[in-house]
């Protein structure tokens, strides 16, 4: 391969999660403007303004298999960019609630349809030993995006008025394009062409395009046999019974950690915590520069300590970060301990959690259900981020803004992970897609 080929490639697909994570976060910096605007009480404004992204993306991923499979995953990924646009400048010219959470619920297909799509064509195009290392470049962009979400808007709330959350979400418009040329020029899975198209010679030619190194009639022999191994059987058959739960737990305890609850509300936790708000906003683009740096310590490790290793560590500080936090608001032990603990749990969950997630699910499931499979596991993963959006800012309300009870929920749920990391997590780290399958689905 001309290496750059593959990365290119690899990076234009990752690209969806740089969406992904500037939509996600971008909304933090409109929370409050939004619901001062429109006079919202706060379980409509955490159900239709702050979660409405989240039950879109809750539709994009559980759907998000079915374009996968029938018009391909690259042709997908288009139109995930296309959903983008779309809802950046919807969100930004949006003349009241049902209308913005129309657009803002636009933007949450694309992220659940890009969840399920980058992962996937990634994995699907990359060597066993660079796998990891390739897929985890689509968590890395969500975390530059969420970085740069949490930039854009301090730079831009400090200095453009009461409109300043119009342009906070417009600016998206500009990354979705970039996006849109890009994943225009990317080769088809070379997986999806046999399985679903039958198509072995541009299958042939697009991995000897992306990889000379690997042996091409070989690599089509082996995706031949394990889908004739694996043919007739239906994806709750009951065959595929361990990567579904492995994919169901994985998902369920990412968000279980309150990781979606500490981005989504970073400058509420931290003027609980008694930042101002100017001083919130900044500590928020602290959070997201912990988040990269960490990032890119599990795109070095994952490969090389494991898919494993990196969960049991992650686990273990999850629990330290979030109990102190916890003890913090709970005592009032002050804003300087919340925030270092924060920026703690944030490093522990980009090293752990953020790192593994989408590459697990991508690699546990056979050809030709994969796709489902990534589609069953982040829909997961989104119904309980939006269950968990839904419900916290209602908590936090009769709390009285003093969020100890939650955080302490949290730390006894990742207390459950550390034991299923334990006692039921393979390791998957260089075997091939088709060893995964067969191992993971005669069991």
């Amino acid at each position: 391969m001309k290496t750059s080929s593959l990365f290119s490639a690899s990076i234009a697909a990752a690209l969806a999660g740089f969406l992904f994570g500037f939509d996600t976060a971008v909304i933090s910096g409109a929370d409050k403007p939004i619901q001062l605007l429109w006079d919202t009480s706060p379980l409509f404004h955490g159900t239709f303004i702050m979660s409405m992204a989240l039950w879109g993306t809750v539709i994009g991923a559980l759907f998000g298999g079915i374009p996968c499979d029938r018009i391909g995953r690259k042709k997908t990924l288009i139109w995930i960019g296309v959903l983008y646009l779309v809802s950046a400048l919807g969100s930004a010219l949006a003349w009241d609630p049902f209308s913005f959470s129309f657009f803002r619920f636009i933007g949450g297909v694309g992220v659940g349809a890009s969840s399920v799509a980058a992962p996937t064509y990634i994995s699907e195009i990359a060597p066993a030993e660079r796998r990891g290392r390739l897929v985890i470049l689509y968590q890395f962009m969500i975390v530059l995006g969420i970085l740069v979400a949490f930039l854009s808007n301090w730079l831009v709330g400090t200095g453009l008025g009461e409109n300043a959350w119009r342009w906070m979400l417009g600016i998206e418009a500009l990354p979705a394009l970039i996006y849109l040329f890009l994943v225009f020029r990317i080769p088809n899975s070379p997986r999806w062409l046999v399985i679903h198209k039958q198509d072995e010679s541009a299958a042939k030619e697009i991995i000897m395009q992306l990889d000379p190194e690997q042996n091409a009639e070989q690599e089509i022999l082996a995706i031949r046999v394990t889908e004739t191994q694996d043919k007739g059987y239906g994806f709750f058959s009951g065959h595929y019974k361990v990567p579904i739960i492995l994919a169901f737990l994985l998902a369920f305890f990412n968000q279980l950690s309150g990781i979606n609850f500490v981005i989504y509300y970073a400058p509420r936790i931290f003027e609980a915590a008694g930042l101002a708000s100017s001083t919130a906003l900044l500590s928020s683009v602290g959070i997201g520069a912990v988040n990269l740096i960490c990032t890119m310590l599990g795109v070095v490790l994952i490969d090389r300590a494991g898919r494993k290793t990196l969960l049991l560590y992650g686990s273990i500080g999850y629990i330290i970060t979030l109990a102190v936090v916890s003890w913090a608001f709970y005592t009032g032990a002050g804003g300087v301990i919340i925030v270092l603990f924060l920026f703690g749990f944030i490093a522990s969950h980009a090293v752990g959690q953020g790192a593994v997630i989408w590459v697990f699910i991508s690699e546990i499931f056979p050809n030709h259900v994969r796709a489902s499979g990534q589609s069953f596991g982040t829909g997961v993963h989104w119904v309980f981020a939006a269950l968990i959006t839904l419900f916290t800012l209602f908590f936090m309300d009769i709390l009285g803004d003093n969020p100890a009870p939650l955080f302490g929920f949290f730390a006894f749920m990742m207390v459950l992970q550390l034991l299923f990391v334990v006692k039921m997590m393979p390791e998957t780290k260089g075997k091939s897609l088709e060893e995964l399958g067969q191992e993971l689905s005669s069991k």
